[in-house]
């Protein structure tokens, strides 16, 4: 019977563990952006779009996905959305969309919620927030986290479609409040390259957030998360990332990690939820999407790479995973450029 991850929690391979939520983070080439920051007195509520309408809006290059988060620095709100789901934010708290999905945040009942595309029209609504009426009220902060998403990054189909997070409670993996009062700090003080700054603590708001969810959830449930902290179901998804290019096999896996064939594709399965070549395939194409966007590389060199044999071959998989052959992907990436 394959053990729970609590029971992993303390053996888990930790260099393995962090090595691939880096590989993970990295392949997202996360940056973002804030959008608001303002106090509201009840009642006020502002709609947001699905992420697939907010990179309309943004008019984002193709493959590119947002994730829209909100930050209540005093007072509280109501996040609504359109599936009927519905969590209550209080100071000091934070909701990740990482699903998607359309919602809206506010207080009260609003029959016709203020479109953020509207406060946006403008230009970035980004003030000071009021003091008065905290009691009742609520002071803002709400942005957007881009990511370079092909939908085969197994970081982000493991993340719920929202992640709500307390962001006074310490943790041994995470620093939110500290990222997050760094932040605030800077924009309070205005200084020069305020908004470089802020982009690049943006960054790492949404790694500690990513650090939060692993140290705070329960993933007894199978998959991503689970398996990377199986001691040896975790290293042996590090060695898949290390060397996404070599010829691996459930023999050659299992002996890394001193387990015989069987019980390891046994156990990465139970864990993972699916064969370790199978996670293996997607991870390689996954890498091939970013790099047949972000670099020069011929699609025969990627395929090398990657432990393809033939162009043919990997174009069969691309093809397989993203609906379009490797030559059409880089077109549609320079198309939208």
């Amino acid at each position: 019977m394959l053990n729970s991850t609590d029971y992993f929690a303390d053996t888990t391979d930790n260099n393995a563990l962090t090595r691939v939520i880096d590989d993970t983070l990295r392949s997202l080439r996360i940056s973002g952006t804030l959008l608001l920051r303002e106090s509201y007195t009840p009642p006020w509520s502002i709609s947001i779009p699905t992420s697939a309408q907010l990179a309309d809006f943004f008019q984002l290059t193709l493959g590119i996905s947002v994730v829209a988060f909100h930050l209540v620095e005093f007072g509280h709100c109501h996040l609504k959305t359109d599936d009927g789901h519905e969590i209550l934010l209080r100071s000091g708290e934070m909701a990740i969309c990482f699903g998607g999905l359309a919602h809206t945040i506010g207080q009260g009942n609003v029959n016709n919620p203020q479109s953020v595309a509207t406060l946006l029209a403008g230009g970035p609504n980004i003030r000071h927030p009021r003091t008065q009426d905290v009691s009742v009220g609520a002071s803002m902060l709400c942005g957007v986290f881009l990511q370079e998403q092909t939908g085969l990054n197994p970081l982000t189909a493991a993340l719920p479609p929202i992640t709500h997070l307390n962001l006074t409670l310490p943790g041994k993996l995470h620093n939110l409040s500290g990222v997050a009062q760094l932040m605030i700090d800077e924009m309070n003080a205005a200084s020069a390259g305020q908004g470089y700054v802020v982009e690049r603590l943006l960054e790492v708001l949404y790694a500690q957030a990513v650090r939060a969810h692993i140290e705070d959830s329960d993933h007894s449930a199978i998959g991503w998360f689970r398996g990377i902290k199986d001691p040896m179901i975790g290293r042996a998804i590090a060695c898949l990332h290390d060397r996404p290019g070599e010829y691996w096999s459930i023999n050659k896996l299992a002996s890394e990690v001193a387990i015989s064939p069987s019980r390891f594709a046994a156990r990465f399965s139970a864990s993972v939820g699916e064969s370790p070549i199978a996670y293996l395939t997607k991870w390689r194409i996954n890498l091939a999407c970013q790099r047949i966007k972000n670099s020069g590389d011929s699609i025969e060199n990627i395929a090398r790479q990657l432990g393809y044999e033939s162009q043919a071959a990997f174009s069969r998989v691309f093809k397989k995973y993203t609906s379009v052959s490797p030559t059409a992907w880089r077109a549609q990436e320079h198309l939208h450029k």
